[in-house]
């Protein structure tokens, strides 16, 4: 990361920190506030960024929905700018390349329990003490006490104020202490704790004037903020732009977790075609093309200059430039097909469920289905290679998105999601991983059985009236996803549960990846798989409980632990309908998943669709 010092981009820009790619999209992408040792920044707008080394990410499938969100004007997606390190020069040109952040919040407290003293940091009051060689000890310090670096250290302040409309500001420390009163530009405030606890009502602001007196912070926060915090600005900190809103601001603890939800789209990588590097070829056509207009000979010289060229070496230049040949004619086998943009689990489920495959990328192959399970089970995947690419098409504040759009594209209206850039953005950031995973296929004849049966007609009307109450409170007209969605995704729960004991991948590394479809195209089945970021994979822990000595035992005790839970019969005999849950017989200690396990953010599970719970309700899909 690195910080504009004088307020504009520049060669005197300072390195802060550092982040993961995967890390600007999942915690800390444009408009988040990452947490430093002693700074707090925002990751700025995409105006910001500087692309020159910001390598293109080739995913056709992903710009397309990505343009179906953002609009046409959208032409690549990118990974966040980087250049390798310089051990031995900690100033050079590498380390003014990174994410562009800026200081946020601007008001800042100094630590000084003798002082205290609370000031915008471009007021004067504190000085940037920089760090070339550790950058992530860069700190503002003020002169109130000793001299140099033993000055006190200056930290951001620990409330800002925000709104469901994805705006962020400042929290409004004068107009707060002094009631919404008029005051002089010559006061002086002060951030006062009083007590061990650090809770809020005995954190006080003090002005140095004598008219009004030290107000708690307690007054700012829950259902009294709306009468003593004033409307929302509009304010996109990250943007630099204020735009009309008519939403109240509410307090906020710097570094809460609801500040920034990301709004993402990830797709899988597939192959374009059978052949390897007519694959390979397809997926980097837009950069090859120019190639196919030259002379053979002409071409060889200029392809290893082609930033894809490392892609591309493993194949060697002549099968390379005999595969540009064929897809200029257009008579590779498996030419690349116009899919449609919306759907992102359908060429999935088709890559998936169809022949065995062998790529870089995309690696699948058959094994036998468990003898126990024949009956519901057609089919079971090993997935040895997969790369996910996810990118980042806008965020939200206090509000989480709908759970379940990161693989969806269309145009759905998002009232509450904030703006990547200033103007329609023409690329987005994004972060590719790696892994593993296993596919398993339900039958469709009996999936389809299961779902006329009239317990689970009963379970599925008292599931969805609960997903209308639900929208109703939150005044939002989300999509019921239907019983064998729920079905589907609460036997993928209690696999990655049984599976995170066996594969030595933590429960929270194992992702999914629900097909549930009705209609002319059904789908029912699951993907768990692991991915992970800078590396070429995982290694092989979790696709080798697929093999079928081992897949048919972890369903049964699967299954097994799902009959009753540690907070059985409260959790079985839960009721959705009563408060508008979107769960029925499911808790933190049965199903519950980490955020980075569940897709739909632990909604839509219910036990009782699998097994015969303490309940003691038929319908279980392996009890009928």
């Amino acid at each position: 990361m690195t910080s504009a010092v004088h307020g504009s981009r520049s060669a005197s820009d300072l390195r802060v920190g550092e982040l993961r790619p995967s890390q600007l999209l999942h915690t800390y992408g444009v408009g988040a506030v990452a947490d430093l040792p002693n700074l707090s920044v925002m990751v700025l707008g995409l105006d910001e960024w500087e692309l020159e080394q910001a390598a293109i990410v080739p995913e056709e499938r992903l710009l397309a929905a990505v343009r179906s969100k953002l609009g046409p004007q959208v032409q690549n997606l990118r990974m966040p700018p980087y250049t390798p390190e310089d051990p031995n020069d900690f100033t050079g040109a590498w380390s003014r390349i990174g994410v562009p952040v800026a200081v946020f919040p601007g008001w800042l407290r100094c630590t000084d329990n003798r002082c205290n003293r609370l000031a915008p940091a471009d007021s004067g009051l504190f000085h940037l003490l920089p760090n070339s060689v550790a950058p992530d000890q860069t700190r503002y310090v003020h002169s109130c006490r000793d001299s140099g670096r033993r000055r006190p250290t200056a930290v951001p302040a620990r409330f800002v104020s925000a709104c469901p409309a994805g705006h962020v500001d400042d929290f409004p420390w004068m107009y707060f202490v002094h009631r919404g009163a008029p005051h002089g530009a010559d006061h002086t405030l002060k951030l006062v704790e009083r007590g061990t606890t650090g809770e809020a009502a005995n954190i006080f602001v003090e002005c140095s004037c004598d008219d009004v007196k030290a107000r708690s912070m307690a007054e700012a926060i829950g259902l009294r903020s709306e009468m003593v915090l004033p409307a929302c600005r509009g304010r996109h900190p990250h943007l630099g732009t204020f735009e009309l809103c008519t939403e109240q601001t509410k307090t906020m603890a710097l570094g809460a977790t609801n500040g920034w939800f990301a709004m993402q789209l990830r797709v899988f990588s597939l192959p374009h075609a059978e052949n390897p590097v007519d694959s390979a070829v397809a997926e980097h056509w837009s950069g090859l093309q120019v190639l196919a207009q030259l002379p053979r000979e002409s071409a060889r010289l200029v392809l290893p200059t082609q930033v894809m060229w490392p892609q591309l070496e493993r194949f060697g230049a002549d099968e390379v430039l005999d595969a540009i040949v064929r897809h200029r004619d257009g008579d590779q086998a498996g030419a690349v097909e116009e899919e449609d943009a919306l759907d992102i689990a359908g060429p999935e489920w088709l890559a998936f469920t169809g022949p065995p495959q062998s790529h870089p990328d995309f690696s699948v192959s058959s094994e036998p289905v468990p003898s126990s399970h024949r009956g519901w089970l057609d089919q079971v995947r090993l997935v040895k290679r997969l790369r996910e690419v996810s990118a980042l098409y806008g965020f939200s504040r206090l509000d989480a998105p709908e759970w379940g759009s990161a693989t969806r594209g269309g145009p759905v209206v998002e009232e509450n999601r904030a703006p990547l850039s200033s103007s329609a953005p023409s690329w987005v950031p994004c972060a590719e991983t790696r892994g593993e995973g296993i596919f398993l296929r339900f039958n469709e004849q009996r999936v389809a059985a299961w779902e006329q049966d009239p317990d689970v007609v009963r379970r599925a009307g008292t599931l969805k009236a609960a997903h209308q109450k639900w929208c109703a409170q939150r005044r939002t007209s989300a999509d019921w996803p239907g019983i064998r969605y729920v079905l589907l995704h609460t036997f993928a729960h209690v696999l990655i549960r049984e599976f995170a004991l066996e594969c030595g991948y933590g429960a929270s590394g194992i992702g999914e990846r629900i097909y549930a479809r009705s209609g002319d195209d059904p789908m029912a089945g699951i993907l768990l798989y692991t991915a992970a970021p800078d590396s070429e994979g995982t290694l092989g822990g979790l696709v080798t409980l697929g093999s079928q000595r081992r897949l048919g035992s972890l369903i049964d005790q699967a299954l097994e632990a799902a009959r009753l839970c540690g907070s059985d019969p409260l959790c079985a005999d839960h009721n959705p309908l009563a408060h508008g849950r979107l769960h029925g017989a499911a808790c933190h200690a049965c199903l519950f998943a980490a955020e980075t396990s569940c897709e739909r953010g632990n909604h839509f599970l219910d036990r009782e669709l699998l097994v015969e719970t303490f309940s003691g309700r038929p319908g279980g899909f392996f009890t009928t």
